[in-house]
């Protein structure tokens, strides 16, 4: 037992030592895009386009060290991929790494967050979890002096020269820690954004298997004037603490994340869309009564269905649910709502793909939109075999879905 035991210790500790050197060779070539030839070739990159690259990257090795030239090269890559999420402006000066472009927080919902706290009276945030620096930049430039903390030096690295690239590292220290250990007393709020994928498993569902885990970043809330959690936006109910003011947030209808909110209103639930920060609260309201389909389906915003609050948007257009399970509210009138898009139904039939074909052909139908819920049809499946090709010009919408437990295909168009 001695024996395995000094063998396993000997392997852990190889493990550190290769884990370490691994990190230090990520920051060292990090270090080098810092350098005028680095910052040289990131400017001959700027607007690359990937299909010249082979091209381009042979010439420039010609030029310039080869290490130099791939590393730069991938961050070109990197800066390609966070213009969707930083806009071409920050992306182009920012830098990233692979897993800090998927993780990071879109612009405008880390925009719409830093404008909470600020309405909050929040003038100095903890940034636990900071990653390579999107939340910490978008408090910053809302006056929030921030300290952020990652225990990745490489990631550290990445957010300190993000902070001095868009001129706000006044506001932004970086510190590379175990944020476990942090302390953050001095801070008016403090923000968490555990890891939620795993490098062998992918997307983490369990929140006690986030790191830190999700009881970790509860008690540091709560020792905390104010705190806001990033979960990820499929969390059970359940598993919302009672103290925590949960909100859902969508960008252009995508559901981008749930924060728990401390500090705030305990046992609030709200759906945030954006743009525009439309915010729709929880009342308590009983589950909407099912009715025939009529005039007009509304499809809520996903926010708004992650946060239970389908019986608010049924309340607001006077409507009803198609099926006590599916989520799709019904009326006879069309009722303007910033919460869910209307269409007006023209046709409702069992579910039958050559009836649906013959009805498109009829209708000579171009475009295709296919919707499902609560229907296990695939929508490109569907669109294939309903119209292998255009009948004509016309766009139609069609819902897969049951209506008082049946399953049913609802034809309409957008109501705009």
């Amino acid at each position: 037992m001695q024996l395995k035991g000094l063998i396993t210790g000997r392997h852990r500790g190889r493990a550190r030592t290769v884990l370490r050197l691994a990190h230090n060779d990520a920051v060292n070539d990090f270090s080098a895009l810092l350098s005028p030839a680095g910052q040289a070739l990131l400017d001959v990159l700027r607007d690359h386009d990937p299909a010249q690259e082979l091209a381009l990257a042979t010439r420039l090795r010609r030029e310039h060290p080869a290490e130099l030239v791939s590393a730069a090269l991938a961050q070109a890559r990197l800066r390609q991929r966070a213009v969707a999420k930083f806009g071409p402006e920050d992306a182009s000066r920012m830098y990233f790494t692979a897993h800090g472009v998927e993780q990071a927080t879109r612009t405008s919902v880390a925009v719409h967050r830093a404008e909470s706290f600020e309405a909050l009276g929040v003038r100095s945030v903890a940034d636990l979890c900071c990653g390579i620096g999107g939340d910490a930049i978008a408090l910053a430039r809302a006056g929030i002096s921030v300290l952020a903390v990652d225990r990745d030096p490489a990631t550290c690295a990445v957010a300190r020269a993000n902070a001095e690239a868009l001129g706000l590292a006044g506001l932004i220290d970086v510190r590379e820690a175990d944020v476990t250990e942090v302390d953050t007393s001095g801070y008016d709020a403090v923000f968490v954004d555990p890891a939620r994928r795993s490098d062998k498993r992918g997307r983490i569902f369990d929140p006690e298997a986030y790191s830190p885990p999700l009881s970790w970043a509860v008690s540091a809330a709560l020792r905390a004037p104010r705190a806001a959690l990033k979960i990820a936006p499929g969390i059970p109910h359940e598993a919302i603490p009672e103290q925590a003011d949960a909100e859902w947030i969508s960008d252009s209808g995508d559901v981008k994340e749930a924060v728990l909110w401390f500090g705030t209103q305990p046992g609030t639930r709200r759906a945030t869309l954006l743009p525009g920060a439309r915010t729709l609260a929880g009342r308590g309201l009983p589950d909407p009564e099912v009715r025939p389909v009529g005039r007009y389906v509304y499809e809520p915003d996903g926010a708004v269905i992650r946060a239970h609050l389908v019986a608010e948007v049924a309340e607001e257009v006077g409507g009803g649910l198609i099926d006590e399970t599916i989520a799709y509210v019904t009326g006879d009138e069309l009722h303007a709502t910033a919460y869910a898009a209307a269409y007006e139904i023209t046709d409702q039939l069992p579910f039958n793909v050559k009836k649906l074909k013959a009805l498109l052909r009829e209708r000579e139908v171009g475009v295709l939109t296919v919707k499902k819920r609560g229907s296990a049809v695939e929508p490109e499946e569907l669109r294939r075999k309903a119209m292998p090709k255009p009948f004509g010009k016309r766009a139609v919408t069609v819902f897969l879905t049951r209506v008082a437990g049946a399953p049913t295909m609802l034809l309409g168009q957008a109501v705009r």
